[in-house]
Formats: C-alpha cells, sequence, structure tokens
C-alpha cells in the first residue's frame, strides 16, 4: 500500500505538470517526446542489469501496457490539457480505480460482484455529469479525450500489475518503452518545436512527465501491486484526484472551486464502496 500511494503521488502530478509543458511544447511532442527520454533509462537499466527478454505469453501483455502507458493515455491527456484545467481533467481520471479492477476482471477472471457494478455505472454518471455540466449541456472533445485516457490506461495499469509479478516493475515500463519506440521517433521529430526556446517552467513540466510519469512512478506502482494485489493496492488511486487537484492549485493558481471540490468527493465515495464490494476468482 506504502508503494502505491508513492507512485499515486507520483503520477498525481501529471497533469499539473503536462499543462506547464504545454507552454512551450506541442501535445503529441510531449506525448512521444517524453517516452522517448525515459526509453534513454529503461535501455540503461535492462543492459547495466542484463535482464531476460520477456517470454511470449508476457510479450502479448506487454504489448496492452504499450498501447495505454506508452501511447494513449499520454497523447490522450496532454490534448485534453490544452482546453480544461488539471483539476478538471484530475476529477475525470477518478473513476480509474473502477475501471482498472473491471479491466482486471476481464483480463484475469475474476468475477465483480453486483454491487461493484452498479458502483461503476454510478461512478461513471458521475463523470459524464460533471462533464456535461462544464460543457454546458454537451460533452466537450477533451473530456472525450480524457475518457480514451481512462479507457486505455486502465488496460494498461491492469495488465502491468499482472506482468510486474514475473518481470518485476520497472522491467515492465523498460520493455514497454523499448517495445513502443518504433510508434513514437516519427511523431516526435514532426511535432518537435522548431526552436528549443522554451520557458523554464515548460522544461520543467516536460522533464517530470518524462522521467517521472513515464518511468520512474511505475517502478513503485507495478511493485506495489505485484506484492498486493491488483484490487487491493489499487485503491490508492482513490487519492489522486485530490493530489491532481490540490497540485493544480498550488503549482498553476488554478481556483478549484466547490463543484469541483463536490464531485471529487463523490467520485471518491462512490469509487470507495465499489472497491469494498471487491471481486472474487
Amino acid at each position: 500500500m506504502l508503494l502505491g500511494l508513492i507512485g499515486v503521488t507520483l503520477f498525481g502530478l501529471t497533469l499539473p505538470a503536462t499543462r506547464l509543458a504545454l507552454e512551450s511544447f506541442h501535445p503529441i511532442f510531449i506525448a512521444t517526446g517524453r517516452a522517448l527520454l525515459a526509453t534513454v533509462l529503461a535501455v540503461i537499466y535492462l543492459v547495466a542489469g542484463k535482464h531476460r527478454r520477456p517470454t511470449l505469453h508476457e510479450f502479448k501483455y506487454l504489448l496492452l501496457v504499450v498501447m495505454g502507458v506508452a501511447i494513449g493515455f499520454p497523447v490522450f491527456t496532454a490534448l485534453a490539457m490544452q482546453q480544461v484545467d488539471a483539476s478538471h481533467g484530475g476529477v475525470m481520471l477518478g473513476i480509474m480505480p473502477l475501471t482498472v479492477a473491471a479491466c482486471a476482471a476481464w483480463l484475469f477472471k475474476e468475477r465483480p460482484s453486483l454491487g461493484f457494478w452498479l458502483m461503476a455505472a454510478l461512478g461513471s454518471a458521475l463523470v459524464v455529469v460533471f462533464s456535461l455540466m462544464r460543457g454546458n449541456g454537451s460533452v466537450h472533445w477533451a473530456d472525450l479525450s480524457l475518457l480514451l485516457a481512462v479507457l486505455t490506461g486502465s488496460i494498461s495499469y491492469a495488465a502491468g500489475g499482472y506482468l510486474a509479478r514475473s518481470l518485476g516493475g520497472l522491467q515492465v515500463i523498460s520493455w514497454t518503452l523499448v517495445f513502443a519506440t518504433p510508434f513514437l521517433v516519427w511523431p516526435a521529430i514532426w511535432f518537435a518545436p522548431s526552436t528549443w526556446q522554451a520557458t523554464n517552467t515548460a522544461w520543467l513540466g516536460f522533464l517530470y512527465v518524462a522521467l517521472f510519469s513515464q518511468y520512474l512512478a511505475f517502478l513503485p506502482w507495478f511493485k506495489g501491486l505485484s506484492l498486493g494485489g491488483i484490487a487491493r493496492v489499487g485503491q490508492a488511486q482513490l487519492l489522486q484526484p485530490f493530489v491532481t487537484i490540490i497540485a493544480s492549485a498550488w503549482i498553476l493558481g488554478e481556483v478549484v472551486d466547490w463543484v469541483t471540490w463536490a464531485f471529487a468527493i463523490a467520485v471518491f465515495t462512490v469509487v470507495a464502496l465499489g472497491r469494498l464490494l471487491g471481486a472474487r476468482r
């Protein structure tokens, strides 16, 4: 649980850091460039440690992690952060503990209770209502992007937690980045800035999402999931929206109104109840 909390805290700063990076960089460059920079650390770790290659069975699940961790989640969140506040994104992503558990059930033959699915439906409804309220009755494309981030991220988190039992957390994210590299090079070059005269805060945000959000945070996160179980340790994600909201106010100076806090607390309550109901194999 402690490892899970450390990982969640580091992940909770991702959206504010992404908004800082957007001061000077294109969202696609942020998403792909951060993964390529993290790949440097991954290669050093894999070569220096002389770690074994993944088996064919592990490789199949690694492809799921690539889809979410290296491509889907970074791209969709960076695109969304162009249009909505980081605190807004924190509420939208607050449903992920339930979606990660649902993906774990789908992938690894767990059987969530009826109560779990009811809470999952209620949590999803809260997220949609929040989106509609902020969009004056219509769903903003940024919210659709955030929901795609939730979907791809949830599948990859569940698969990564499973793989960490045999490979270890840092090996999972390291091999993920290596396998994702061919898909990242061209977009990173195409959307790279014409000049590297970025603001200091933009560089700080980019380096954070590259080194921590994309790599180092996965060490405690995947390790925690493998030691304590995906469903149990995944409960630490309950705190992530609050970390994001507080960081948004502190780092970005965003004004967080009572509606955002109310929905964050409501999502927290629903997700907590859903996780309490649990699942069995």
